[in-house]
């Protein structure tokens, strides 16, 4: 006698997955098909996901957050030249992320809202994350930076945003040179000399 086959059941995890699938391929993620697909009700996907704008920037934190443990794993160093290290591997990595380009020429504004917004949930924690970059520097006696730390790394992220979306923010392509003074202009924001 057969065991008939077991029916398992679509997870919020499941839904994530999938949409993060979506979105790597560069398919626009709609919450009506993405719910047809996994043979959900809408219902229950927005009560797991919370709207589109919620999916996508938990999907966008999903992708930053592994580069920047990355980041810190690989990169030498202590202080200044640690951070500017961190900062330079993420950026040229985000530069070079074809998922990332194609997201924001798909839909240029929509984009920008969800990586540069202030009230973007990526934005923010992005902010946060390298604060306690800073922070954990600070704490250990390799950075003494001549600014407030909150600022200080509000200001690095806004200068990342503009290179790395250069063709969006400044009508022109990204460029590694362009990469390369942001991290001069890092460097300088925290004390180093160029």
């Amino acid at each position: 006698m057969s065991v008939p086959p077991q029916h398992t059941k679509t997870t919020p995890l499941d839904a994530f997955r999938r949409a993060r699938k979506m979105w790597l391929k560069g398919e626009k993620i709609s919450l009506a098909a993405l719910a047809d697909d996994l043979n959900i009700g809408r219902a229950t996907l927005f009560r797991w996901v919370g709207n589109r704008d919620l999916l996508i920037a938990e999907i966008l934190w999903s992708l930053y957050e592994p580069l920047y443990k990355e980041a810190r794993a690989n990169t030498p160093g202590e202080g200044i030249d640690y951070i500017v290290g961190v900062y330079r591997y993420i950026n040229t990595t985000a530069l070079h992320f074809k998922p990332l380009r194609k997201f924001l020429h798909q839909d240029p504004e929509y984009a920008l809202k969800m990586l540069t917004s202030s009230h973007s949930t990526l934005h923010t924690r992005t902010v946060e994350l390298n604060t306690r970059l800073l922070k954990d520097e600070v704490r250990a006696g390799h950075l003494s930076p001549p600014m407030n730390i909150q600022s200080l790394s509000y200001f690095m992220i806004r200068i990342a945003e503009s290179c790395v979306y250069s063709d969006l923010i400044g009508g022109h392509e990204p460029r590694e040179d362009e990469l390369e003074d942001a991290c001069t202009a890092v460097r300088i924001l925290l004390g180093g000399k160029v």
